[in-house]
């Protein structure tokens, strides 16, 4: 069962299952945008509608998928779009909009799901987060709460199910060529002069990046596919050099704070009178 499958990296992540024989529960707020992948597939795809945001459009969707297919053995919450904006510009109903898509959404369809993949003890949970999900450069604050808070709450998911047999999988993409950077990235109306050299730069980066990104969706869509089928399969995977990148770096500058402050940090520990 895929998100978001009209576009992107849904769409590649559908495309590659059914060239691997799998069979798809495909999901998008307008299901006749996946006419031409059930064609592909006659047999094997369900076009459900779903909007993530909606919790009765998930129980029906879910039904579907199980009244279709008997089982659901893989969940992939891809759905989301980008937003980009300093934090004092960006309107609350749209951080509450991004929230209900790329956080509360993916924790409802998880929630839904796990009572089946408990039942057989069987099953992958694949949350489709960002390298935003480990760093949050100026201007996508919004964005990145959101994948940070996906992130966390699967951490914890993945501790908690892997005893009984289901696995948990945080992908990290970078720029991929999908149109994140197109007109489904939400950009804050309110611009404020002051931080035109901290998420200035970043808004103007978005603004020409369609076409340019580096990731190919193909290649990462199969890149997930052979990591949900391996035996030693990580919690965390990131594709794209520039996630390598980002994370590494990110993970650098908090190991050397933690070290030049430990001092500062352990001082902090009661010292009990004798």
């Amino acid at each position: 069962m895929i998100t978001g499958t009209s576009s992107g990296l849904g769409l590649a992540l559908a495309r590659a299952a059914l060239a691997g024989g799998d069979r798809v529960i495909a999901t998008a707020r307008h299901p006749e945008a996946l006419d031409e992948l059930v064609r592909q597939a006659p047999g094997r795809v369900a076009a459900v509608r779903l909007d993530v945001t909606r919790p009765s459009d998930i129980t029906a969707a879910v039904a579907a998928g199980l009244e279709r297919f008997g089982q659901i053995d893989v969940l992939v919450n891809n759905a989301g779009y980008g937003s980009v904006g300093a934090v004092e510009e960006i309107d609350m109903p749209e951080l509450e909009r991004l929230h209900a898509t790329m956080f509360l959404g993916p924790v409802r369809l998880t929630q839904a799901v796990l009572p089946h993949m408990r039942a057989r003890r069987s099953g992958v949970i694949v949350q489709i987060s960002s390298m935003g999900g480990q760093l949050a450069p100026p201007g996508f604050g919004a964005y990145c709460s959101a994948k940070f808070a996906l992130e966390a709450i699967s951490e914890s998911l993945a501790a908690e199910v892997g005893p009984l047999g289901i696995r948990v999988l945080i992908v990290e993409p970078g720029a991929f060529r999908t149109e994140f950077g197109a007109g489904r990235m939400h950009r804050s109306r309110t611009i404020i002069e002051d931080y035109a050299d901290t998420a200035g730069p970043t808004r103007a980066a978005v603004d020409r990046m369609d076409g340019s990104q580096p990731g190919d969706p193909d290649r990462a869509a199969a890149a997930i596919l052979d990591v949900i089928d391996a035996g030693d399969a990580p919690l965390r995977l990131a594709l794209g050099d520039d996630a390598v990148d980002a994370i590494g770096a990110k993970h650098e500058q908090l190991r050397a704070d933690l070290d030049d402050w430990e001092n500062v940090s352990r001082s902090t520990t009661l010292v009990r009178a004798l």
